[in-house]
């Protein structure tokens, strides 16, 4: 056993345990794990005190849905999404040329933690996000114009969290939360 001045591995953040529970549930549901082993490796998640024991209690898992993944791409023009749509664990995105439009205020999603991964050149993108959701753009990083977001209060537990990384070239980023 490692001691704690062996370990510097850092604490698991919240994000890190819902989505490592996410991928318990999952397993179960698709009866690749037992009870007996969800609820060992539950108990586990919930008692991490590092990044490597909270990866211990996840080893030889199955890797997430490929459904939980998508990527969406232009060479040129607008990518659009809105309405009804579901949305995946992880949404790449990637346009060299064009606008990106995603509104998740109407969307399904599924995940406590959605991951939004931007990879774009030029033009701009606007993301519009449930009223209650709560973002995180630290991961982002622009080229020449900055990232125009204003962040809400949380309401309380149980609204999304909504990661934005990647790279942004000479577009702007807008991130606006629902009024409805």
């Amino acid at each position: 056993m490692t001691s704690p001045q062996e370990d510097t591995s850092p604490l698991p953040s919240k994000d890190d345990r819902e989505t490592a529970l996410q991928r318990l549930q999952e397993a179960y549901a698709d009866e690749r794990i037992s009870h007996q082993e969800m609820d060992e490796r539950l108990g586990r998640v919930l008692t991490a005190k590092t990044q490597s024991e909270l990866a211990e209690a996840l080893t030889s898992l199955p890797e997430e849905h490929a459904g939980t993944v998508s990527t969406i791409g232009a060479a040129v023009g607008r990518i659009q999404r809105r309405g009804a749509w579901r949305v995946p664990r992880t949404l790449k995105v990637e346009s060299a040329y064009g606008r990106v439009r995603l509104d998740l205020s109407r969307a399904i999603i599924e995940y406590p933690v959605v991951d939004i991964e931007l990879q774009l050149g030029t033009g701009g993108a606007r993301i519009t996000v449930p009223r209650d959701a709560v973002v995180d753009v630290e991961g982002l990083r622009t080229g020449l114009k900055d990232l125009r977001y204003r962040a809400r209060q949380p309401s309380g537990p149980g609204e999304p969290r909504i990661r934005i990384t990647g790279t942004m070239g000479t577009g702007r980023l807008k991130v606006r939360h629902a009024r409805r």
